[in-house]
């Protein structure tokens, strides 16, 4: 787990599914297993840092740009 920085926004699983086009439960096993970081609330809901996922979504864009362009 990560401690968020003051003022940064969280992202629920939710958004962020909808931001890599997967179901919110492929989120959360992203999470579990350890591919992304995410913050508990004080109910026990799953949390994600806006800049840590933006950055893996820019990685992953990246990764899969450059295949493509190999291929």
């Amino acid at each position: 787990m990560t401690v968020a920085h003051v003022g940064e926004r969280l992202l629920t699983p939710g958004e962020v599914a909808a931001l890599f086009r997967v179901d919110p439960k492929t989120v959360t096993r992203w999470a579990t297993a350890g591919r992304i970081g995410s913050i508990r609330t004080p109910g026990g809901h799953r949390r994600f840092r806006e800049s840590e996922v933006k950055s893996l979504l820019a990685e992953l864009t990246t990764e899969a740009t450059e295949q493509a362009e190999r291929g």
